[in-house]
């Protein structure tokens, strides 16, 4: 009970002196989750002076049935395929992502979303998002290998 009293008292000492100095501490959520297949092999790039990354692709795909909403339609399914980059930075997970993933793995790619720019080979400024990988999840073997 003096904990719970004394972890109250200290929230509100924080909200007090932060509003005096218009610094708010809030929380906020910045999470992604892709089940999807690799697009390609991954990459290892590197910078100079920064760490080196790998990046690969990953397909997702949206199904949805056409018709006039009903449940027992016989519409026809369309599909939508979103296309995402990853980018691995984790220096055990980059390494092991370089290793193992190949293109048509399945894999489930937990992580943040990043939006920067960059200039292309033609000195065109572009946007780009990212996901930044915290974890991967390997789901399966190379769709040719089961054949």
């Amino acid at each position: 009970m003096l904990r719970t009293a004394s972890t109250q008292m200290f929230r509100q000492l924080v909200r007090h002196r932060s509003t005096e100095t218009s610094l708010i501490l809030e929380r906020s959520i910045n999470r992604v989750q892709l089940l999807g297949r690799v697009g390609q092999d991954p990459v290892m790039r590197q910078m100079e002076g920064r760490n080196p990354v790998t990046i690969f692709s990953v397909a997702t795909n949206e199904m949805w049935r056409t018709g006039d909403g009903e449940v027992n339609t016989t519409g026809e399914v369309s599909q939508k395929t979103t296309w995402h980059r990853v980018s691995v930075f984790k220096p055990g997970l980059r390494d092991v992502a370089y290793q193992y993933i190949k293109k048509g793995s399945r894999v489930l790619v937990e992580g943040k979303l990043d939006y920067g720019e960059y200039v292309d080979k033609n000195q065109v400024r572009r946007q780009a998002t990212t996901i930044i990988a915290d974890n991967i999840v390997f789901l399966s073997d190379n769709i040719r290998d089961r054949t």
